[in-house]
């Protein structure tokens, strides 16, 4: 199969929806001559942190001159950046290889077991020494713990989410996170609440939690103490020391050396994550936020900032009501939209809520007529599902 058939392929599977399980996908596996256990093995999972605390490890272990294959998800600016290998996205002609042969392997799979296996297939076929994988939704019973052998699992920051789906309880959220611990070494990060700590530390895990200190924060990055050494980071939000805390002792525990960590730290940047552009006059903020637990950041940094106007589109499944309280001190006026999803909350729910808390809200036809409106420091947030839309149009400025 060429390119084309394959990203066809999976979107055919895409019908099948969520169906929560690991048999199918090791089965895919097993078909594919075991790419998983070919790798060595960092499993993350979490509620907010995963794909900065995933940049931040795999920054590291290329600094350390390691091959270094890297699944996340979701999409936010294009569909193969889900999958790099030594920083890069993987090639249409490895996707096409790696993703057929998961393909033809796979019987009553769903779209996202068969990707599962494809990008371990792709590490494997690509010679990489480490994969670094990130859970799709929960842990447990997340496709990506058909994984047979882990170097580590990493656990992020934990609160509510999925609840229909994972359990309406910490406790509930704390079992299918910590169930990616499997016969390995376990890192969780500090930036945790007491009851997360006291169910980690029944699972023997090593926590993120030395002495954190952060002594410069701006735009362009941070510079924070860790364990008393000195570290620097290009991302910004008062979330991303304790991320990379996350990773710095993961790649201790992976016995990678203090200059290779001190590197890849200060190397590692993700995009849609308090992303800063600058255009048209105006200072742009785009960010993947969508829950409670990952608004704090966002509003932490438009508090420093003074303000802002925010263009915000949801999904139906999210808590709009929390995530608008917590920025609703720091908003001018909110321009709301409809994302391109089956799951979007339409923006005329989202101006509603707007108005019920005293915010001036003005319901937009889209992302680009948002952002012709919206003026000084404009917040994009709400959904990844809106990002690609925004950055595209603000590039063009």
């Amino acid at each position: 199969m060429n390119y084309s058939q394959v990203l066809r392929g999976l979107e055919g599977l895409a019908a099948r929806g969520m169906d929560f399980g690991t048999q199918r996908t090791r089965d895919v596996l097993d078909k594919l001559d075991s790419p998983d256990k070919k790798l060595k093995i960092v499993h993350i999972a979490g509620t907010n942190g995963k794909g900065s605390v995933a940049e931040y490890i795999a920054e590291i272990l290329l600094c350390a001159g390691k091959t270094v294959g890297v699944f996340t998800s979701p999409a936010v600016y294009g569909y193969l950046e889900q999958y790099r290998i030594n920083g890069k996205i993987i090639t249409e002609e490895l996707f096409a290889k790696s993703f057929g042969e998961a393909l033809n392997a796979a019987q009553g799979a769903t779209r996202f077991e068969v990707e599962t296996a494809g990008a371990l297939n792709a590490f494997a076929l690509a010679g990489c020494e480490y994969a670094v994988i990130e859970c799709g939704l929960g842990g447990l019973y997340d496709s990506t713990n058909a994984i047979a052998k882990k170097e580590i699992a990493v656990i992020t920051s934990l609160s509510l989410e999925h609840t229909a789906i994972l359990g309406d309880t910490i406790q509930d959220i704390c079992r299918h996170k910590a169930g990616i611990i499997k016969g390995c070494p376990a890192v969780v990060s500090g930036l945790q609440t007491d009851e997360v700590k006291a169910y980690m530390r029944g699972k023997g895990v090593v926590f993120a939690d030395k002495p954190l200190k952060t002594i410069k924060s701006d735009l362009d990055g941070q510079i924070f103490l860790y364990d008393g050494l000195k570290f620097e980071t290009r991302m910004t939000g008062v979330a991303q020391p304790y991320n990379a805390a996350t990773a710095i002792e993961a790649a201790r525990l992976l016995k990678i050396a203090d200059e290779a960590i001190y590197s890849g730290v200060k190397r590692a940047f993700l995009p849609a994550r308090l992303e800063v552009l600058r255009a048209n006059g105006n200072l742009y903020i785009l960010d993947g936020a969508h829950n409670p637990a990952s608004f704090a950041p966002l509003a932490d940094l438009l508090a420093s900032l003074k303000g802002a106007d925010v263009v915000f589109g949801s999904l139906s499944d999210k808590d709009v009501k929390a995530n608008i309280e917590i920025i609703k001190p720091y908003v001018n006026k909110v321009y709301t939209v409809t994302p391109e999803s089956p799951r979007a909350m339409p923006a005329a729910a989202v101006a509603e809520i707007c108005a019920e808390r005293g915010i001036r809200a003005r319901v937009c036809a889209s992302v680009a007529e948002a952002l012709e409106n919206a003026c000084g420091t404009v917040a994009v947030c709400g959904t990844f599902t809106i990002l690609k839309q925004a950055k595209d149009w603000i590039l063009k400025k």
